[in-house]
């Protein structure tokens, strides 16, 4: 299996700038903008929370979609062919936050004091957390967080999370919020450990995140859709989750999204019994900072110009912690571009 190509402009390290680059996050983002700048002769170090490159594509990102081997060798290349130094269990941030993910680091490095060390830093931190939906009940012991659960089944399967650690889902009714890929991705994962699955999304197919191509195939390995339904409560017994229950929905005139809007229809409740909750509504941004020392907007994203550049001369920003939640190959390019300005800044180039 051929692993995946970061360094795909040159097949071997040129000869050194003496610039030194520092990448704070091992995603689809951070090892591909490695990748170009090692290209370009600089010396690049990536720093990473987990305990070996890869990010959300190893360690949540189920196998069918990325294989794990591909991933591996694509940053053994830049490690052994290019030089790459890895900082593993390493988190960088400046101020305090815990966010998911956060089982392995061994210490914790200054935002700052990468900016002092290094001629440029990159921020690639993407998305650790997600984003709560605030309805009674949702504090639950059953309820799970998509990242969370994702992240223990294939955690377990690299061998980095006790086995004991991801629920015995089966036979288990699982209840999942949302029809983005997360919520996709979580429907098969249980699914495919056994567990009886059902989406439940407050618009229609049409308008699902994941589209209907990925939907429709879950339903054909039997996961149950539910379209037009918002979540009203969680309803629980002795402290756990025993049901969900739902109002139904209208669509109404578009929002701010360009999707029609989901209007709840008043007197529609019904309740569907689970054994576990699941809020797929979407994940957010985790930059190293806590709103403090970089400019970073109401979403929590970093602030960025057209040259990548954040609010502090000298350190870029690339993926999924300035753009929200997107697709593997936004998070490529947008690394890929990012790279480009750092190295016109780093040669004083406009």
């Amino acid at each position: 299996m051929r692993g995946i190509k970061f360094s795909f402009l040159c097949k071997e390290k040129p000869q050194r700038t003496g610039k030194r680059v520092a990448i704070v996050g091992a995603g689809p983002a951070g090892l591909t903008a490695a990748g170009y700048l090692v290209c370009k002769g600089h010396d690049v170090d990536i720093y990473d929370k987990m305990p070996e490159p890869g990010g959300l594509m190893l360690f949540v990102i189920p196998e069918f979609r990325i294989p794990v081997e591909r991933v591996r060798l694509g940053a053994k290349e830049l490690e052994e062919e290019f030089e790459v130094t890895y900082y593993p269990k390493t988190k960088v941030m400046e101020d305090e936050r815990e966010d998911e993910g956060d089982e392995f680091y061994e210490r914790v490095v200054k935002l700052s004091e990468l900016r002092e060390n290094y001629d440029a830093v990159l921020i690639a931190t993407g998305i650790w957390n997600v984003r709560r939906i605030g309805i009674p009940g949702d504090d639950l012991e059953g309820i799970l967080s998509p990242l969370e659960l994702l992240f223990w089944i294939k955690g377990a399967e690299l061998g980095y999370v006790p086995k004991e650690k991801v629920p015995d889902l089966r036979g288990r009714r699982v209840g999942i919020i949302g029809a983005g890929l997360t919520a996709v991705d979580t429907a098969f994962e249980c699914n495919r450990l056994g567990a009886e699955v059902e989406i439940f999304y407050r618009r229609t197919i049409r308008e699902a995140p994941a589209g209907a191509y990925e939907i429709n195939i879950l339903r054909n390995r039997g996961v149950k859709w539910f379209e037009l339904v918002t979540p009203k409560r969680v309803i629980g017994e002795n402290g756990r989750v025993k049901a969900i229950e739902l109002l139904r929905t209208r669509l109404g005139e578009p929002d701010e999204t360009g999707r029609r809007r989901p209007i709840p229809i008043e007197g529609s409740e019904f309740q569907v019994e689970l054994d576990y909750l699941v809020f797929a509504i979407g994940m957010v941004s985790t930059p190293p900072v806590n709103g403090s020392y970089i400019a970073t907007d109401r979403r929590g994203r970093i602030v960025v110009d057209s040259r990548h550049m954040t609010s502090v001369e000298g350190i870029f920003a690339a993926g999924d912690v300035v753009n929200g939640p997107t697709k593997v190959g936004r998070a490529i390019k947008d690394g890929l571009y990012a790279a480009v300005s750092i190295d016109r800044w780093l040669r004083g180039e406009s």
